[in-house]
């Protein structure tokens, strides 16, 4: 599943996914059959995923959707259609899980934290959007507002978001048009693919590599420097 893999870097480390192995490229219909017998997960199929690039605002109306113009043909949910090869995998989160969406830089910085600090990180995606995308505990997206307000973080600027019941994430090896493919950074396992952690593990290390993240752009250039 070599398209399933990507290798991102934060300065000067290289954050190569954990369990990436070689292997042959996967089609959609095959990621779509391991997600949904190897980990139980429901998925869907969208759009062609070799179609034009992703629209800037998703006819969805979401202006952080995590699919724009990839979303689910009808009656497809659940199952691959025969023609997977050829369109997009999509996980309709808000079943089981949610998903954290945050910067790329600001994701990698905590994912390096967190695993520093022994942290048990569930699958993590990086979108070919500049985005990092944790997998969390179903249900987040509904507590999020008191989560952020229980660790201090209700008042920040936060470019967070979590995508929850009726919301999609295109899942590897979906292609955002011209932008390329989605990949795992930490793929699932036995141990976090049925029980992904509690957002609450996360969300404070990520809210705040997020606020640091925005403080540094508000910087002078002379002094980000």
């Amino acid at each position: 599943m070599d398209n399933l893999f990507g290798e991102l870097r934060l300065g000067h480390l290289r954050l190569t996914p954990l369990g990436a192995r070689r292997r042959t490229k996967v089609t959609a219909s095959q990621a779509a059959a391991e997600y949904t017998g190897r980990w139980g997960w429901t998925v869907a199929t969208g759009a062609p995923a070799d179609s034009a690039t992703a629209p800037a605002r998703c006819p969805c109306g979401s202006a952080r959707c995590a699919a724009p113009g990839l979303h689910p043909v009808p009656g497809t949910a659940g199952r691959a259609r025969a023609a997977g090869a050829e369109g997009s995998v999509l996980f309709p989160t808000g079943r089981a899980f949610d998903v954290l969406d945050v910067p790329e830089q600001a994701g990698l910085q905590a994912l390096v934290r967190l695993e520093r600090m022994g942290t048990q990180v569930g699958p993590v995606l990086a979108a070919p959007t500049g985005r990092l995308q944790f997998l969390v505990a179903a249900g987040t997206a509904r507590r999020l507002p008191d989560l952020l307000y229980r660790m201090g973080w209700d008042d920040a600027a936060l470019d967070l978001t979590c995508h929850g019941e009726g919301s999609y994430v295109a899942a590897p090896p979906t292609v955002l048009g011209t932008l390329g493919p989605v990949r795992w950074l930490r793929r699932p396992t036995r141990d976090n693919a049925g029980c992904p952690p509690e957002a609450r593990l996360l969300l404070g290390t990520l809210a705040y590599a997020c606020h640091r993240g925005r403080e540094r752009t508000a910087e002078p250039a002379w002094l980000a420097s």
